[in-house]
């Protein structure tokens, strides 16, 4: 990697300053400062959700149904 912040990265930081339960709804009330970061991006809504879908995948979240998340803890 080159130094660019990633969506990985930047989703979680937004992550970092959230409850350790939150919503997509929660996530997407910083779809400005995201826009600000990738203005080439314009479909900020699903790569907000596919970002979270990988951090489910990857361990990170737990997915609790109808748009609520919770962030696991590492051992």
């Amino acid at each position: 990697m080159n130094g660019e912040t990633t969506w990985k990265s930047a989703v979680s930081d937004i992550l970092g300053r959230l409850p350790q339960e939150f919503t997509l709804a929660d996530v997407h009330a910083h779809n400005s400062e995201l826009s600000q970061l990738f203005p080439q991006n314009k479909h900020v809504d699903a790569k907000v959700r596919q970002t979270l879908q990988i951090l489910r995948d990857r361990g990170a979240l737990e997915f609790l149904g109808n748009g609520r998340y919770r962030k696991r803890t590492s051992p």
